[in-house]
């Protein structure tokens, strides 16, 4: 799975410079505070949000900073897989612990330089009670104190109130959607349900855009 990580493999590629945009336009999206923490959402499966959050990742990773990925969606979680990582024990298992004294046993480095990872863990039977746990907040809190960025992978919002609680914790929100798979509706009702709890969404990444037209924007990155 390691081909989908893009801006490592191919990193002059426009979806690499695409994704390199996209980390600076986090980077300057906030004059108030500094933006450290961010989840990467979409609408429904496959619009390409974990593809999109590993290589966010990766690209803020090269820019030399010292960087967690946390695989948020526990219940499909997949970014093990993109990293060649075990799963035996991730986030979920680690918020049915001590997560102050614990946490170092759960987050594991990757390949990339500057890199880690948080996986799933195992499937609970509570995912969206578990990331809409204090001990959840208390984690993010520790972790910010070690990492200049956090990049986390949440679970599609339709039909689910994983990512609208963990976009709580957050300091931005990025919204993927993909070219002739998203349903404008669904895109919608996704920014209508963040901002109804108080989510700072800043922007929609629009995924999957078509070769022919790769040329000229790939990936692009829209501000609201």
């Amino acid at each position: 799975m390691r081909s989908e990580l893009i801006v490592e493999k191919n990193s002059k590629s426009s979806v690499a410079e695409a994704i390199r945009i996209i980390r600076t336009n986090l980077l300057f999206s906030s004059a108030d505070k500094k933006v450290k923490t961010i989840l990467v959402t979409s609408s429904v499966s496959g619009e390409g949000k974990s593809f999109i959050s590993a290589n966010l990742a990766t690209a803020f990773a090269q820019n030399d900073y010292k960087v967690l990925l946390i695989d948020c969606d526990l219940r499909k979680g997949r970014l093990h897989r993109l990293f060649n990582i075990t799963n035996d024990k991730g986030l979920s298992n680690l918020l049915l612990g001590d997560v102050e004294k614990e946490y170092k046993e759960y987050v594991k480095k990757t390949y990339i330089h500057n890199l880690h990872l948080l996986t799933s863990g195992i499937v609970p039977p509570n995912p969206s009670e578990l990331l809409d746990s204090n001990k959840n907040q208390k984690l993010l809190e520790i972790l910010k104190g070690h990492y200049d960025y956090i990049i986390c992978d949440g679970t599609p919002v339709g039909g689910l109130t994983d990512s609208i609680v963990m976009s709580k914790n957050v300091d931005k929100v990025v919204v993927v959607c993909a070219v002739n798979y998203t349903k404008l509706d669904q895109l919608e009702n996704t920014k209508k349900s963040l901002q109804n709890v108080g989510a700072d969404v800043a922007g929609v990444i629009v995924n999957k855009v078509p070769e022919v037209h790769s040329s000229y924007y790939g990936n692009y990155y829209v501000e609201n």
